[in-house]
Protein backbone atom coordinates (compact mmCIF):
# COMPACT_ATOMS: atom_id res chain seq x y z
CA UNK A 1 0.00 0.00 0.00
CA UNK A 2 1.39 3.43 -0.90
CA UNK A 3 1.78 6.23 1.65
CA UNK A 4 -0.92 8.21 -0.13
CA UNK A 5 -3.48 5.38 -0.08
CA UNK A 6 -2.66 4.58 3.56
CA UNK A 7 -3.18 8.21 4.52
CA UNK A 8 -6.44 8.31 2.59
CA UNK A 9 -7.78 5.18 4.29
CA UNK A 10 -6.64 6.43 7.70
CA UNK A 11 -8.35 9.79 7.26
CA UNK A 12 -11.54 8.12 6.01
CA UNK A 13 -11.66 5.82 9.03
CA UNK A 14 -10.93 8.70 11.39
CA UNK A 15 -13.71 10.78 9.84
CA UNK A 16 -16.16 7.88 10.13
CA UNK A 17 -15.19 7.34 13.76
CA UNK A 18 -15.58 11.01 14.67
CA UNK A 19 -18.93 11.23 12.87
CA UNK A 20 -20.25 8.17 14.71
CA UNK A 21 -18.96 9.46 18.05
CA UNK A 22 -20.57 12.84 17.44
CA UNK A 23 -23.90 11.20 16.66
CA UNK A 24 -23.72 9.13 19.85
CA UNK A 25 -22.85 12.16 21.98
CA UNK A 26 -25.70 14.19 20.50
CA UNK A 27 -28.14 11.37 21.16
CA UNK A 28 -26.97 10.97 24.75
CA UNK A 29 -26.94 14.70 25.40
CA UNK A 30 -30.70 15.17 25.05
CA UNK A 31 -32.47 11.81 24.98
CA UNK A 32 -35.63 12.84 26.81
CA UNK A 33 -36.15 16.26 25.23
CA UNK A 34 -36.36 14.62 21.83
CA UNK A 35 -39.31 12.56 23.10
CA UNK A 36 -42.83 13.87 23.34
CA UNK A 37 -44.36 14.42 26.75
CA UNK A 38 -46.45 11.26 26.46
CA UNK A 39 -43.87 9.05 24.75
CA UNK A 40 -42.46 7.70 28.03
CA UNK A 41 -43.79 6.14 31.21
CA UNK A 42 -40.92 7.49 33.31
CA UNK A 43 -42.33 9.36 36.29
CA UNK A 44 -41.58 13.09 36.20
CA UNK A 45 -40.81 15.13 39.30
CA UNK A 46 -42.59 18.48 39.01
CA UNK A 47 -42.83 21.44 41.37
CA UNK A 48 -45.29 24.30 41.06
CA UNK A 49 -43.79 27.45 42.55
CA UNK A 50 -45.68 30.64 43.33
CA UNK A 51 -48.61 31.88 45.38
CA UNK A 52 -50.15 28.42 45.70
CA UNK A 53 -52.55 29.36 48.48
CA UNK A 54 -54.21 32.07 46.37
CA UNK A 55 -54.34 29.73 43.36
CA UNK A 56 -56.05 26.92 45.25
CA UNK A 57 -58.53 29.25 46.95
CA UNK A 58 -59.68 30.65 43.61
CA UNK A 59 -62.40 28.03 43.13
CA UNK A 60 -65.29 30.16 41.89
CA UNK A 61 -67.26 29.67 38.69
CA UNK A 62 -64.78 31.80 36.75
CA UNK A 63 -61.32 31.20 38.28
CA UNK A 64 -58.42 33.40 37.15
CA UNK A 65 -55.04 32.36 35.82
CA UNK A 66 -52.11 32.80 38.22
CA UNK A 67 -48.44 33.14 37.27
CA UNK A 68 -46.27 30.23 38.42
CA UNK A 69 -42.91 28.59 37.82
CA UNK A 70 -42.91 24.97 36.73
CA UNK A 71 -39.80 22.99 37.70
CA UNK A 72 -39.56 19.66 35.88
CA UNK A 73 -37.03 16.91 36.53
CA UNK A 74 -36.72 13.51 34.91
CA UNK A 75 -34.18 11.24 33.22
CA UNK A 76 -31.96 13.66 31.28
CA UNK A 77 -34.44 16.50 31.92
CA UNK A 78 -34.41 19.60 34.05
CA UNK A 79 -36.49 22.62 33.08
CA UNK A 80 -37.73 25.83 34.68
CA UNK A 81 -40.70 27.25 32.82
CA UNK A 82 -42.88 30.31 33.29
CA UNK A 83 -46.50 29.19 33.12
CA UNK A 84 -49.98 30.22 34.21
CA UNK A 85 -52.40 27.99 36.06
CA UNK A 86 -56.00 28.02 37.23
CA UNK A 87 -58.40 25.74 39.02
CA UNK A 88 -60.65 23.67 36.75
CA UNK A 89 -63.25 20.90 36.92
CA UNK A 90 -66.72 20.49 38.37
CA UNK A 91 -67.12 18.11 41.30
CA UNK A 92 -63.43 18.05 42.15
CA UNK A 93 -63.22 21.84 42.08
CA UNK A 94 -65.60 22.18 45.01
CA UNK A 95 -63.90 22.71 48.38
CA UNK A 96 -66.31 20.37 50.18
CA UNK A 97 -65.33 17.54 47.84
CA UNK A 98 -61.56 17.84 47.38
CA UNK A 99 -58.88 19.31 49.61
CA UNK A 100 -56.82 20.31 46.55
CA UNK A 101 -58.47 21.15 43.23
CA UNK A 102 -57.43 19.92 39.78
CA UNK A 103 -55.54 22.45 37.69
CA UNK A 104 -55.10 23.61 34.14
CA UNK A 105 -51.53 24.43 33.12
CA UNK A 106 -51.20 27.14 30.48
CA UNK A 107 -48.03 27.47 28.40
CA UNK A 108 -46.91 30.28 26.09
CA UNK A 109 -46.02 28.07 23.15
CA UNK A 110 -43.95 30.76 21.43
CA UNK A 111 -41.69 31.12 24.48
CA UNK A 112 -41.05 27.42 25.08
CA UNK A 113 -37.53 26.23 24.18
CA UNK A 114 -37.46 24.10 21.05
CA UNK A 115 -36.10 21.13 22.99
CA UNK A 116 -38.54 21.52 25.91
CA UNK A 117 -40.50 18.45 26.91
CA UNK A 118 -43.57 20.70 26.68
CA UNK A 119 -42.77 22.12 23.23
CA UNK A 120 -45.95 22.63 21.24
CA UNK A 121 -48.23 22.50 24.30
CA UNK A 122 -50.73 25.21 25.20
CA UNK A 123 -53.13 23.90 27.87
CA UNK A 124 -52.84 20.68 29.84
CA UNK A 125 -55.02 19.21 32.57
CA UNK A 126 -53.28 18.25 35.80
CA UNK A 127 -55.22 15.64 37.81
CA UNK A 128 -54.20 15.86 41.47
CA UNK A 129 -55.02 14.06 44.69
CA UNK A 130 -58.58 14.75 45.82
CA UNK A 131 -59.04 12.42 48.77
CA UNK A 132 -55.89 10.31 48.53
CA UNK A 133 -53.15 9.81 45.95
CA UNK A 134 -53.97 6.11 45.65
CA UNK A 135 -57.10 7.04 43.70
CA UNK A 136 -55.03 9.19 41.34
CA UNK A 137 -52.86 6.16 40.60
CA UNK A 138 -55.92 4.00 39.94
CA UNK A 139 -57.45 6.53 37.56
CA UNK A 140 -54.13 6.99 35.75
CA UNK A 141 -53.89 3.23 35.20
CA UNK A 142 -57.44 3.19 33.84
CA UNK A 143 -56.28 5.53 31.07
CA UNK A 144 -53.41 3.11 30.42
CA UNK A 145 -55.91 0.26 30.16
CA UNK A 146 -57.92 2.03 27.47
CA UNK A 147 -54.70 2.85 25.58
CA UNK A 148 -54.36 -0.92 25.08
CA UNK A 149 -57.52 -0.95 22.99
CA UNK A 150 -57.18 2.01 20.67
CA UNK A 151 -55.26 5.09 19.59
CA UNK A 152 -58.56 6.94 19.94
CA UNK A 153 -57.77 7.56 23.59
CA UNK A 154 -56.20 10.13 25.88
CA UNK A 155 -52.61 9.52 26.93
CA UNK A 156 -51.46 10.36 30.45
CA UNK A 157 -48.09 10.95 32.16
CA UNK A 158 -47.62 10.15 35.83
CA UNK A 159 -45.79 12.75 37.94
CA UNK A 160 -44.73 13.36 41.52
CA UNK A 161 -46.12 16.78 42.33
CA UNK A 162 -44.80 19.21 44.94
CA UNK A 163 -46.30 22.60 45.71
CA UNK A 164 -43.84 25.32 46.73
CA UNK A 165 -45.70 28.32 48.10
CA UNK A 166 -43.16 31.10 47.72
CA UNK A 167 -45.25 33.54 49.78
CA UNK A 168 -44.42 31.65 52.97
CA UNK A 169 -41.63 29.41 51.62
CA UNK A 170 -43.54 26.23 52.42
CA UNK A 171 -43.31 23.02 50.42
CA UNK A 172 -45.84 20.21 50.38
CA UNK A 173 -44.91 16.57 50.52
CA UNK A 174 -44.75 15.13 46.98
CA UNK A 175 -47.87 13.27 45.83
CA UNK A 176 -48.77 11.38 42.70
CA UNK A 177 -50.66 13.28 40.02
CA UNK A 178 -50.90 12.95 36.26
CA UNK A 179 -50.93 15.18 33.21
CA UNK A 180 -53.59 14.45 30.60
CA UNK A 181 -53.07 14.86 26.88
CA UNK A 182 -54.89 17.78 25.24
CA UNK A 183 -57.82 16.85 23.00
CA UNK A 184 -56.17 18.74 20.12
CA UNK A 185 -53.26 16.30 20.23
CA UNK A 186 -55.65 13.34 20.18
CA UNK A 187 -57.28 14.93 17.14
CA UNK A 188 -53.95 15.48 15.39
CA UNK A 189 -52.64 11.98 16.13
CA UNK A 190 -55.71 10.43 14.58
CA UNK A 191 -56.08 12.81 11.62
CA UNK A 192 -59.51 13.70 12.96
CA UNK A 193 -61.92 16.56 13.37
CA UNK A 194 -63.49 17.36 16.71
CA UNK A 195 -67.30 17.39 16.72
CA UNK A 196 -68.86 19.74 19.26
CA UNK A 197 -72.53 19.18 18.38
CA UNK A 198 -74.64 17.96 21.29
CA UNK A 199 -77.76 15.79 21.29
CA UNK A 200 -76.38 13.40 18.68
CA UNK A 201 -77.67 9.86 19.06
CA UNK A 202 -75.10 7.21 20.13
CA UNK A 203 -75.79 5.37 16.87
CA UNK A 204 -73.89 8.08 14.99
CA UNK A 205 -70.68 6.59 16.40
CA UNK A 206 -69.14 3.76 14.41
CA UNK A 207 -70.67 0.62 15.92
CA UNK A 208 -67.40 -1.25 16.51
CA UNK A 209 -65.86 1.82 18.17
CA UNK A 210 -68.95 2.46 20.28
CA UNK A 211 -69.19 -1.14 21.47
CA UNK A 212 -65.50 -1.15 22.37
CA UNK A 213 -65.91 1.99 24.46
CA UNK A 214 -69.22 1.04 26.10
CA UNK A 215 -67.98 -2.46 27.02
CA UNK A 216 -64.81 -0.90 28.44
CA UNK A 217 -66.92 1.45 30.56
CA UNK A 218 -68.89 -1.57 31.71
CA UNK A 219 -65.69 -3.45 32.55
CA UNK A 220 -64.37 -0.64 34.77
CA UNK A 221 -67.81 0.01 36.29
CA UNK A 222 -68.27 3.54 34.96
CA UNK A 223 -71.74 4.89 34.21
CA UNK A 224 -70.90 8.61 34.28
CA UNK A 225 -70.84 9.21 30.53
CA UNK A 226 -73.03 9.93 27.52
CA UNK A 227 -72.73 10.63 23.82
CA UNK A 228 -75.70 12.99 23.69
CA UNK A 229 -74.15 15.57 26.05
CA UNK A 230 -70.56 14.44 25.49
CA UNK A 231 -70.44 13.85 29.23
CA UNK A 232 -66.92 12.60 29.89
CA UNK A 233 -66.55 11.79 26.19
CA UNK A 234 -65.27 13.69 23.19
CA UNK A 235 -66.60 13.00 19.70
CA UNK A 236 -64.21 12.82 16.74
CA UNK A 237 -64.67 12.34 13.00
CA UNK A 238 -61.80 10.30 11.55
CA UNK A 239 -60.86 11.81 8.21
CA UNK A 240 -59.30 8.64 6.78
CA UNK A 241 -61.95 6.10 7.82
CA UNK A 242 -64.87 8.56 7.49
CA UNK A 243 -66.37 7.44 10.78
CA UNK A 244 -67.24 8.97 14.15
CA UNK A 245 -65.59 7.70 17.32
CA UNK A 246 -66.01 8.68 20.98
CA UNK A 247 -63.01 9.20 23.26
CA UNK A 248 -63.78 8.68 26.98
CA UNK A 249 -62.11 10.39 29.93
CA UNK A 250 -62.62 11.19 33.64
CA UNK A 251 -62.74 7.72 35.19
CA UNK A 252 -62.71 8.74 38.85
CA UNK A 253 -66.32 7.62 39.38
CA UNK A 254 -65.59 4.11 38.07
CA UNK A 255 -65.93 1.10 40.32
CA UNK A 256 -62.40 0.04 39.40
CA UNK A 257 -61.13 3.29 40.92
CA UNK A 258 -63.56 3.24 43.88
CA UNK A 259 -62.90 6.81 44.99
CA UNK A 260 -64.51 7.46 48.40
CA UNK A 261 -66.73 10.20 46.94
CA UNK A 262 -67.93 8.13 43.96
CA UNK A 263 -71.70 7.71 43.78
CA UNK A 264 -73.81 6.56 40.81
CA UNK A 265 -76.31 9.00 39.32
CA UNK A 266 -79.55 8.58 41.38
CA UNK A 267 -81.61 8.26 38.20
CA UNK A 268 -79.81 5.02 37.43
CA UNK A 269 -81.12 3.41 40.63
CA UNK A 270 -77.83 1.71 41.46
CA UNK A 271 -76.53 0.90 44.93
CA UNK A 272 -72.84 1.48 44.28
CA UNK A 273 -70.33 2.30 41.54
CA UNK A 274 -69.07 -1.25 41.99
CA UNK A 275 -72.38 -2.45 40.57
CA UNK A 276 -71.97 -2.68 36.80
CA UNK A 277 -74.57 -1.35 34.36
CA UNK A 278 -74.19 -1.55 30.58
CA UNK A 279 -74.88 1.95 29.21
CA UNK A 280 -74.90 1.14 25.51
CA UNK A 281 -78.03 1.20 23.37
CA UNK A 282 -80.44 -1.68 22.86
CA UNK A 283 -79.03 -4.46 20.68
CA UNK A 284 -81.61 -6.85 19.27
CA UNK A 285 -78.86 -9.29 18.27
CA UNK A 286 -76.17 -9.66 20.95
CA UNK A 287 -73.96 -11.64 18.58
CA UNK A 288 -72.66 -8.30 17.23
CA UNK A 289 -70.81 -7.98 20.54
CA UNK A 290 -68.70 -11.09 19.98
CA UNK A 291 -65.85 -9.36 18.03
CA UNK A 292 -65.68 -6.80 20.86
CA UNK A 293 -65.63 -9.51 23.51
CA UNK A 294 -62.87 -11.28 21.60
CA UNK A 295 -60.68 -8.17 21.76
CA UNK A 296 -61.19 -8.04 25.52
CA UNK A 297 -60.25 -11.71 25.80
CA UNK A 298 -57.11 -11.20 23.70
CA UNK A 299 -56.03 -8.26 25.83
CA UNK A 300 -56.86 -9.95 29.13
CA UNK A 301 -53.23 -10.80 30.06
CA UNK A 302 -52.09 -7.23 29.38
CA UNK A 303 -55.05 -5.77 31.28
CA UNK A 304 -54.27 -7.83 34.37
CA UNK A 305 -50.56 -7.11 34.03
CA UNK A 306 -51.08 -3.35 34.24
CA UNK A 307 -52.77 -3.87 37.61
CA UNK A 308 -50.99 -6.83 39.16
CA UNK A 309 -47.42 -5.81 38.25
CA UNK A 310 -47.67 -2.20 39.35
CA UNK A 311 -45.53 -1.79 42.45
CA UNK A 312 -47.20 1.49 43.42
CA UNK A 313 -50.54 -0.17 44.17
CA UNK A 314 -51.48 -1.65 47.53
CA UNK A 315 -51.80 -5.43 47.67
CA UNK A 316 -55.33 -5.15 49.02
CA UNK A 317 -56.35 -3.06 46.00
CA UNK A 318 -54.69 -5.49 43.57
CA UNK A 319 -56.75 -8.30 45.10
CA UNK A 320 -59.94 -6.26 44.77
CA UNK A 321 -59.20 -5.17 41.19
CA UNK A 322 -58.35 -8.73 40.14
CA UNK A 323 -61.64 -10.02 41.50
CA UNK A 324 -63.51 -7.11 39.91
CA UNK A 325 -62.01 -7.98 36.53
CA UNK A 326 -62.62 -11.71 37.10
CA UNK A 327 -66.33 -10.97 37.52
CA UNK A 328 -66.32 -9.08 34.20
CA UNK A 329 -64.70 -11.94 32.30
CA UNK A 330 -66.97 -14.46 33.96
CA UNK A 331 -69.92 -12.46 32.60
CA UNK A 332 -68.48 -12.51 29.07
CA UNK A 333 -68.02 -16.28 29.15
CA UNK A 334 -71.33 -17.17 30.79
CA UNK A 335 -74.15 -16.95 28.20
CA UNK A 336 -76.86 -16.40 30.81
CA UNK A 337 -74.97 -13.64 32.63
CA UNK A 338 -73.87 -12.05 29.35
CA UNK A 339 -77.42 -11.90 28.01
CA UNK A 340 -78.79 -10.41 31.21
CA UNK A 341 -76.04 -7.75 31.42
CA UNK A 342 -75.85 -6.61 27.81
CA UNK A 343 -79.55 -6.75 26.96
CA UNK A 344 -80.31 -4.37 29.85
CA UNK A 345 -80.78 -1.29 27.60
CA UNK A 346 -83.69 -3.14 25.98
CA UNK A 347 -85.47 -3.45 29.33
CA UNK A 348 -88.33 -0.94 29.26
CA UNK A 349 -88.62 -1.05 33.05
CA UNK A 350 -84.95 -0.35 33.56
CA UNK A 351 -82.87 2.82 33.38
CA UNK A 352 -81.14 2.04 30.11
CA UNK A 353 -82.53 5.13 28.44
CA UNK A 354 -81.38 7.59 31.12
CA UNK A 355 -78.98 10.12 29.57
CA UNK A 356 -76.28 11.57 31.81
CA UNK A 357 -75.92 15.29 31.08
CA UNK A 358 -73.40 16.17 33.79
CA UNK A 359 -71.86 19.60 34.30
CA UNK A 360 -70.09 20.92 31.24
CA UNK A 361 -67.71 23.43 32.82
CA UNK A 362 -64.14 22.08 32.66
Amino acid sequence: MTAYSFKTVFLSLLTLLLTSLSAVLQTEAQPAQLQGLFDSDEILEITLEGDIRTLQRDRGDDPSYHNLKLHVKGPGIEEYLDIRSRVRGNFRRQRENCRTPPLRLNFNRSELPEQSLFAGQTNLKLVVSCQGEEYVLREYLTYKLYNLFTEHSFRARLVRLTYHDTENDRKSDPEYAFILEHINDVVARNNAQRIRILQLRPQVVDQAAFLRMSVFEYMIGNTDWSIQYQQNTRLLFLQDEKIYVAVPYDFDLAGLVSAPYARPEPALRMRSVRERRFRGYCLEDLSVLEPTFEQFRELKPEIYKIITENTLLENSYIRFATKFLDDFYDTLDNPRKMTRAFSYPCNRRGTGNVVISGMQNQ
